[in-house]
């Protein structure tokens, strides 16, 4: 694969294979930590309905339906308790059900009224000063309905806007690489001459040298000079040498040539150009930037480095 090819696809298809990749491991991360919050959800769902059985056994109450758990908001949960409940008991009770279940971290505890949802008692518990004492502690608590919420501030929340990078990037990247595979195939397509491109501008009378890589052809005089040796070519030598070298690393289909080197003879023998190929290859032996390359079921192309 030459420079050329690697440059205008190659390289761009790695880019954008390995931006592909990236998106894709960032997807499976992003699944991840849904998998995560959904377990984080259930654990704290679970301790929630059992602090408040305990604070209703508490109380004496022992048949009543504990209704369900509600997830207010992404970090928030919130549970609807019918009766008073023991304040002075809930920060123990509640602490030992999160510690229970695995959940971790800072959190906020507020009790409010289920009437107007004003808030009535609450705390914030810092698992790094557990012993700091509950406020609102010891104080009467009226009669009524309650709903016992809890809120964890540092819960991340996964922003939108960062799905819908991981998103875009995805489809730049599709894009970028569709791009190249296109560029790629009119890159191919290019290299390819039909007859139709080619014959107008090869194999004419009475031309000046032709220089190319470390090596010179004279068509004239039918001598090619490389890396300052004089060699003497045939006729059919010097018109595929001409050929291949008005269209350095362009791949010429073997019918073509055929057609464009062999096409005053009367009978066409495709075994011609292998032959005539290798010995072009034993005279630029010397010129060690020129190599003629076989692409098999296709034809040849002469590469010439700088």
């Amino acid at each position: 694969m030459n420079l050329t090819v690697i440059r205008n696809f190659a390289l761009p298809a790695t880019l954008a294979l390995m931006g592909l990749l990236s998106a894709q491991l960032a997807w499976r991360q992003s699944e991840s930590r849904v998998m995560d919050e959904r377990q984080f959800s259930e654990q704290v769902n679970l301790a929630l309905r059992q602090t408040a059985h305990q604070l209703l056994a508490i109380e004496g109450d022992s048949i009543s339906t504990i209704p369900p758990v509600q997830q207010v908001e992404k970090n928030m949960w919130l549970i609807r308790l019918e009766q008073n409940i023991d304040y002075d008991k809930l920060p123990l009770i509640l602490q030992k059900a999160f510690s229970l279940h695995h959940v971790e971290g800072e959190y906020n505890v507020a009790v409010l009224d289920c009437r107007n949802h004003e808030l009535v008692l609450g705390y914030t518990f810092y698992p790094s000063a557990a012993n700091t004492e509950t406020p609102c502690r010891g104080r009467e608590q009226p009669a009524g309905c309650y709903n016992l919420r809890v809120t964890f501030p540092d819960l991340a929340t996964t922003p939108v806007q960062g799905n819908r990078a991981w998103v875009l990037l995805t489809l730049v990247c599709s894009a970028f690489l569709a791009f190249s595979g296109y560029y790629f195939f009119i890159f191919l397509k290019k290299k390819r001459l039909t007859q139709n491109e080619i014959a107008p501008t090869v194999l004419l009378n009475g031309q000046t040298p032709i220089q190319f890589g470390q090596s010179v052809l004279s068509v004239d005089n039918q001598k090619l000079m490389c890396n300052g040796v004089t060699k003497d070519l045939t006729y059919r030598e010097t018109k595929l040498l001409q050929l291949f070298c008005r269209h350095v690393n362009q791949l010429l289909e073997r019918d073509l040539i055929l057609k464009l080197v062999w096409e005053d003879e009367g009978i066409i023998v495709g075994r011609s150009v292998d032959v005539f190929v290798s010995r072009l290859r034993k005279l630029l032996h010397d010129d060690e930037t020129v190599q003629i390359i076989n692409v098999h079921g296709v034809g040849y192309r002469m590469e010439v480095s700088a």
